[in-house]
């Protein structure tokens, strides 16, 4: 049987919890979780809230030794590299990270990504998509000062995130255009005759082009906004560097972005609840050492050797 530890998150503003106590009922090997002492306390849930449901809450030390680590932002976590020839449950996204890479490698570790795990075609944490597109949408139009209503957006996507974006910007009266993938030249032709951008599209990491280039900002209206939700750094929109919510927004050419990668954490409390509903499914697998589909297609890293191509194919171009 394989213990699973629960750390809290060192990532500057990252309150997401990845199980809370009302779903261990769910588990049928809560006793082999650990969970850091004060994990739940943001969120509302004490300590003892955990071990009344068979769980066990141990000091940092304890629960970063256990054989698999659980935590939502684990990929940003301060403690990552202290791990070692463990297994990683968590939004990892070494694909575009080098030095995730080199940690995973160095350390030998195995990753079950978040971001990649889909049953039948649908993103299993579909919900926590849509809560990014939510709160980016709040949180950057009162950065800039604005409320949506009368705004020209331009909505770039058709996903989970781009409907949140889509539910926040038409309730608050904007006038919103949708461009998906297949209209992309469209787009093009298009773009500059908005007030507001938002891109809710992941960028493929084979591509090498841009949907707004540096030089387009130019042609940009005066006092607009670039919300770029997905947050690839130099992807769809080439000046975007993901930003953080301390310091979530920066001006290049007069054009304001908003690049910040964590978005779900603005609501912390909503969207735990949604991720905690999702991984309690998976926890009697990982304890077990079994994989179901979801999991065995989700995983990138086993004891440091790299299974998922996009990995070496993205970093070595």
């Amino acid at each position: 049987m394989n213990c699973i530890g629960f750390p809290i998150n060192d990532k500057e503003n990252e309150n997401r919890r990845a199980l809370i106590p009302e779903h261990l009922a769910n588990i049928k090997n809560v006793n082999c979780l650990y969970f850091e002492k004060g994990y739940g306390d943001v969120l509302g849930y004490s300590d003892s809230d955990y071990e009344k449901m068979g769980a066990h809450i141990v000091d940092r030390k304890t629960v970063l030794s256990k054989p698999i680590i659980c935590d939502p932002k684990i990929g940003d976590a301060g403690y990552l590299n202290e791990l070692k020839n463990q297994t990683l449950f968590g939004w990892v996204h070494a694909v575009q990270n080098r030095d995730i890479t080199d940690i995973l490698i160095n350390n030998k570790l195995s990753a079950y990504c978040w971001e990649d795990m889909h049953d039948r075609g649908r993103h299993v944490f579909w919900r926590n998509n849509e809560i990014a597109g939510e709160a980016a949408i709040m949180h950057a139009f009162q950065c800039f000062g604005l409320m949506p209503k009368g705004s020209k957006v331009a909505l770039i996507g058709r996903g989970n995130v781009s409907s949140g974006a889509l539910r926040i910007l038409t309730l608050l009266g904007a006038d919103v255009t949708i461009y998906s993938r297949n209209v992309e030249s469209l787009f093009r032709d298009e773009f500059s005759k908005y007030d507001v951008i938002v891109n809710a599209l992941l960028w493929d990491v084979y591509r090498k082009d841009h949907l707004i280039y540096r030089e387009d900002l130019k042609k940009m209206k005066k006092n607009s906004m670039i919300i770029d939700i997905s947050c690839d750094r130099a992807g769809a929109i080439e000046s975007s560097i993901p930003t953080t919510i301390e310091n979530p927004y920066y001006y290049v050419d007069g054009v304001f972005h908003y690049v910040v990668d964590h978005t779900p954490s603005l609501v912390y409390k909503t969207t735990s609840k949604a991720i905690s509903v999702e991984v309690a499914k998976y926890i009697d697998l990982l304890v077990e050492g079994k994989e179901n589909n979801i999991l065995k297609n989700a995983k990138c890293m086993e004891n440091g050797q790299i299974i998922d191509k996009r990995i070496n194919d993205f970093q070595n171009r």
